[in-house]
């Protein structure tokens, strides 16, 4: 267990506040000009831990609820959720997750939404999209009737008492309990026309093939609503093929982009693009530097091997170029490399920015917006306006209004 010293303590209680921790960041999106700019975050994460007493109540069945509340909604050994070491939780770049409880909030909304508004303020974000963090490792579980029930349990929770209270700027993609195809699809069928619900996420890290039939009835309820479906990746050191990793920064260098390559590959080569042509597709927290690698081998092999893809009309990269990927954690150390990367995606309408705040490893919104290869247009596009259409999120500001049209690229 981590030792809070006294010096610490008295930190948490007279220093702590996300604002003030996020000065820096004000001033710097404060100086871009970027409050007159429509900002949208597509991944941002509270810890769905600290409330775990709220959303276990929530539990249809019976038994597992009883055994939940009984456990306290540990994440540890034993609890409900996969263990993992802790080494996300670092030092540095944002306190320490044990004084997160110093913060003060004040009564009558809900803390995290009065956490994520300070956090959004300071980086000049309009809108924000709400992910959990421990819950991310739910595919995992090895009783798919405890991924469906914390799964309903949480998407009540979010939609029912936070969301309401985020004055329209937080919204969700909810998550899906896809080792059930019939409880998923309850899922979208219940939630899907909910306020603040833009689609529908699937935790990457999990063993599912996703293309199975058996979820086209799932896909195809979210495709029917104009809603979106994410892909949000994650880290973990018990994949067999990471036990030969002897660093965490080995793990989450190759974790965040493997789960995701793993899904992208197969829900292209299984022809889902030609199947599910208006359901919009978005590859979350998983950089970017792996998506040309993709790109040119799957299409590499399947010009030699295109009979395995009967349902293919194209390319692999077209397919992939058709979806969405959102920006971090952006690989910037060669410009010249992101440049060329950003060309085969078609950034300008497909890249959507995201934070990963409170993560240790979060993108301030200057990270796109500084790029010197960007166009004016790019810019905005990437920072907000591709969200906005994508999402269907109105400005907040008459210049917001205003450079929206200018770029030609309105919600709707």
């Amino acid at each position: 267990m981590e030792m809070i010293s006294d010096r610490d303590r008295r930190i948490s209680v007279d220093e702590l506040n996300t604002s003030r921790l996020l000065a820096h960041a004000r001033k710097e999106t404060s100086r871009r000009g970027l409050d007159d700019v429509l900002v949208i975050d597509v991944d941002a994460h509270h810890y769905e831990n600290e409330h775990m007493r709220e959303i276990l109540p929530f539990i249809e069945n019976d038994v597992q609820r009883q055994l939940a509340l009984q456990s306290g909604g540990r994440t540890d050994r034993g609890g409900l959720l996969p263990g993992a070491v802790g080494y996300q939780d670092m030092g540095g770049r944002v306190t320490r997750f044990a004084l997160r409880g110093s913060e003060k909030t004040d009564p009558g909304k809900h803390r995290d939404i009065q956490l994520g508004q300070r956090w959004m303020d300071a980086m000049s974000v309009d809108y924000s999209c709400l992910f959990p963090t421990g819950m991310l490792t739910v595919g995992l579980h090895p009783q798919p009737d405890v991924e469906v029930d914390l799964c309903w349990a949480y998407n009540r929770w979010i939609t029912e008492k936070v969301l309401p209270e985020s004055d329209g700027r937080f919204f969700s993609m909810l998550n899906l309990p896809m080792s059930e195809p019939d409880a998923a699809l309850r899922t979208v069928e219940t939630f899907g026309h909910r306020k603040g619900v833009t689609g529908f996420m699937i935790t990457a890290v999990r063993h599912l093939p996703v293309h199975h039939n058996s979820l086209m009835k799932v896909y195809r309820a979210i495709e029917e609503r104009g809603l979106a479906l994410a892909f949000h990746s994650g880290v973990n050191w018990g994949e067999n093929v990471f036990k030969g990793c002897n660093r965490f920064i080995s793990v989450h260098a190759l974790g965040f982009s493997f789960y995701n390559i793993i899904h992208c590959t197969n829900w292209v080569v299984n022809g889902m693009g030609e199947r599910l042509p208006k359901l919009p597709v978005i590859w979350i927290e998983s950089g970017l530097a792996w998506v040309p690698f993709l790109m040119q081998r799957l299409d590499h092999e399947y010009m030699m091997r295109s009979s395995e893809c009967p349902l293919l009309r194209k390319k692999p990269s077209d397919y992939m170029r058709d979806m969405y990927y959102s920006s971090q954690p952006m690989e910037v150390q060669d410009m010249n490399l992101l440049e060329s990367t950003f060309r085969a995606i078609n950034a300008e309408t497909q890249l959507l920015w995201s934070s990963d705040y409170p993560h240790w490893d979060f993108d301030l919104p200057t990270v796109v917006w500084d790029l010197p290869f960007l166009s004016e247009k790019a810019k905005h596009n990437i920072v907000g306006g591709n969200a906005a259409r994508l999402f269907k999120l109105p400005p907040r500001n008459e210049k917001q209004q205003a450079n929206l049209k200018r770029f030609g690229n309105p919600p709707g």
